[in-house]
């Protein structure tokens, strides 16, 4: 990569500086050695001798070598000063994503959603960085956890809505099902159904989802300028009844203009995919840039949840970003490296 300097002018007054340093103990030194010529006594003739001529010359080296060091350690120095410095351009994965599990809990797609909160539970394992969230919906909606990047407050949540969820599978199911366990299921639903003879208001139950990220408000919209990728997962089989205060496709306007992203995930029979509500579902998931899979493939839905993750994830890591960063490099291993000469030098020369 190429060497840029940040601070070139900090060089040049280090530089400065170290010269009129230099210059100034320079002047002393030669000063000093003018005035020790007019002393009377001396003390050459006591050292005129082939061994203390030679402990002289390895002295006079050594303070050479001291000196010459001294001259780089403080060169060095004055380009470390300057801040040398190379342009990174890396693929970065920024894990600064904001995802709400949207859930329909009514009794059509229970099931379904069972199969949605163990694939989160997996998958929280790797997250880094990520704030998540729950938010379940029939006829009202109810915060199951909010959003946040405590994995294991969010792992306890997951466990105990798959405990709750275990066994529902039919009406069958839910018929054999022990009074402890019916009760349990009771209480996990609680709040979801205050409105009577409605059910999987599907508009109301996306926008209390997105009420729970950044940037959103109810009656209005517009990004608050986070740098957070939002995104739901709504599991649902689109099939309202009741008159809801928003629609899918009124609640997937005030999403998009929000900058949130609406993934859909059929939660419904196999056979029921070729409906006009799936269908419709389908179009306005794709027409405000979500994805919508379906079961009708042969996937799994822990498979469907996956691919969303993964689509997700890919864009998020999808930004190549160039950055000018400090990079002393070689400049500091040699700095140090002259500083530790010059401190076995000047212990030798102590001896």
């Amino acid at each position: 990569m190429q060497l840029s300097w940040q601070w070139p002018w900090a060089a040049v007054g280090g530089a400065l500086a170290a010269a009129a340093l230099i210059a100034l103990v320079v002047a002393l030194s030669s000063r000093r050695h003018r005035i020790e010529t007019v002393r009377v006594f001396t003390l050459d003739d006591d050292l005129n001798t082939g061994r203390a001529a030679k402990l002289f010359r390895r002295w006079r080296l050594l303070n050479r070598c001291a000196a010459a060091l001294v001259v780089v350690a403080i060169g060095l120095a004055v380009a470390m000063l300057a801040r040398p410095a190379t342009v990174d351009r890396s693929e970065e994965r920024s894990s600064s994503r904001d995802i709400v599990l949207c859930l329909d809990v009514s009794g059509s797609t229970l099931p379904y959603d069972r199969q949605v909160i163990d694939t989160y539970r997996d998958l929280v394992t790797r997250f880094e960085g990520e704030r998540i969230g729950m938010s379940i919906f029939n006829s009202t909606s109810r915060t199951v956890f909010p959003l946040t990047d405590d994995y294991d407050l969010v792992t306890e949540q997951l466990d105990a809505a798959s405990r709750a969820l275990k066994g529902v599978e039919s009406q069958d199911d839910i018929d054999k099902m022990s009074d402890a366990d019916y009760q349990r299921i009771s209480d996990w639903l609680e709040g979801t159904q205050n409105r009577k003879d409605t059910t999987s208001l599907i508009g109301d139950g996306v926008v209390s989802c997105a009420a729970m990220l950044p940037g959103f408000a109810y009656g209005s919209s517009g990004a608050d300028g986070s740098t957070r990728a939002a995104s739901i997962v709504l599991a649902t089989d689109n099939v309202v009844s009741g008159t809801p205060t928003y629609t899918l496709e009124q609640a997937l306007d005030l999403t998009g203009e929000a900058k949130i992203t609406v993934d859909g995930l059929f939660s419904g029979p196999r056979q029921s995919e070729g409906d006009a509500t799936t269908t419709e579902m389908k179009t306005l998931i794709e027409s405000h840039g979500g994805v919508f899979l379906t079961q009708s493939n042969g996937a799994s839905v822990d498979e469907l949840v996956r691919d969303i993750d993964r689509r997700r994830s890919a864009q998020n890591r999808k930004a190549t970003q160039a950055a000018l960063v400090d990079d002393p490099g070689w400049f500091a291993l040699a700095l140090a490296v002259v500083v530790m000469l010059w401190l076995l030098v000047v212990w030798r020369l102590k001896r």
